[in-house]
């Protein structure tokens, strides 16, 4: 046992991203939480979002989180106590997002104190699990994008994501079918709208592109649009994808239940942090669907580790805590030759610099 929580403290940092998602996205921003038992021990999570929101974030985790488990165990299984706390400022969004900073700080302090890492503590399935390359790079110009799939081409990579979406149809199928040459026939293609259609024009869109076979589609709809999706997978052959944008395991459950995404994308800080992740793994699984956690690899993969099956863990470019330079040590996990392996000697590994 981890004993009750003294203290909880957060600390905000503003990350640049080294190849901006945007122009209204320039930075990711990280909230740092620690907490401290009455023993004086420490566990250090975080919670993330790209630069919208973050202060929001930092404010309900000091003025609404801390004071409510002050005193409580020390442990994460307190998380829906927590949740239902928050509930009034929102069952997901901000609340999970905030939710997420103490829930892995939790872990990290309970795989601390058993002296060892989080995949470890959880049950480690799999010793290395396959990567696959992601960016956001619908603002790239062709030649950018085809050099982006060639580094992770020559990463060793099998499978790779890119964004569609441009106002012209005619010019995403330039881009889809230039990226498809490069792959060949044997690697997987997927495709990310990142919720900018409506129902016809994704119709429209998936029809033309099932040429290229892509794996699945990725965020056609507002993800809010549950009626939409359902629609959608009714009318286009490709899978669909969504989860980066549905916050608790309730809304992961509607959408499996209404037969709207065949993919489900899990983000471990938007969902509430590992422990809802952990639940929307086995809920996925047990409905036969694929599951795809959704970026922060450096946390994803030590989750996935443990899983069960086998899953491809979203390595987007110039986007890993390490390669920003955020972190103060290495976590210990081995990105290369299209696979991620090793881990962290104790907790997440995971210390903000």
């Amino acid at each position: 046992m981890s004993g009750r929580i003294a203290a909880l403290a957060t600390r905000l940092l503003r990350v640049p991203l080294s190849r901006p998602w945007g122009a209204d996205v320039p930075d990711l921003g990280v909230v740092e939480v620690r907490v401290t038992a009455d023993d004086g021990a420490i566990g250090t999570g975080f919670s993330w979002t790209p630069t919208i929101g973050a202060t929001a974030v930092r404010a309900l985790l000091d003025d609404d989180v801390a004071p409510f488990v002050v005193g409580r165990p020390a442990e994460p299984e307190g998380w829906d106590d927590v949740w239902r706390h928050l509930h009034e400022a929102g069952g997901g969004g901000v609340t999970t997002i905030a939710l997420a900073g103490l829930d892995t700080a939790l872990w990290d302090l309970r795989a601390r104190r058993a002296g060892i890492g989080l995949a470890e503590l959880l049950g480690r399935r799999h010793d290395a699990l396959a990567v696959y390359g992601s960016g956001v790079n619908l603002h790239y110009p062709l030649p950018e994008l085809e050099a982006q799939v060639r580094r992770w081409i020559d990463g060793g990579m099998t499978a790779v994501k890119i964004k569609v979406g441009r106002p012209d149809l005619a010019e995403d199928l330039r881009r889809v079918a230039a990226v498809r040459a490069l792959l060949g026939p044997d690697r997987e293609l997927m495709l990310d709208a990142n919720q900018r259609w409506d129902l016809a024009t994704a119709v429209r869109a998936a029809e033309a592109f099932e040429p290229f076979a892509p794996a699945w589609l990725e965020e056609p709809l507002r993800a809010d649009d549950l009626a939409g999706h359902v629609a959608l997978a009714q009318r286009i052959a490709i899978p669909i994808a969504v989860g980066e944008n549905l916050h608790t395991e309730h809304r992961f459950r509607e959408y499996l239940d209404a037969g709207a995404a065949r993919v489900l994308q899990p983000n471990v800080v938007r969902v509430g942090g590992i422990t809802p992740f952990l639940r929307i793994a086995e809920l996925v699984r047990e409905r036969g669907a694929r599951l795809a956690p959704h970026l922060l690899p450096e946390l994803s993969a030590q989750l996935a580790f443990a899983l069960p099956d086998p899953v491809r863990i979203e390595d987007v470019e110039d986007a890993r805590f390490e390669q920003l330079g955020a972190l103060a040590e290495p976590t210990g996990l081995r990105f290369h030759d299209g696979v991620v392996e090793g881990g962290p000697a104790l907790g997440l590994g995971l210390r903000l610099a």
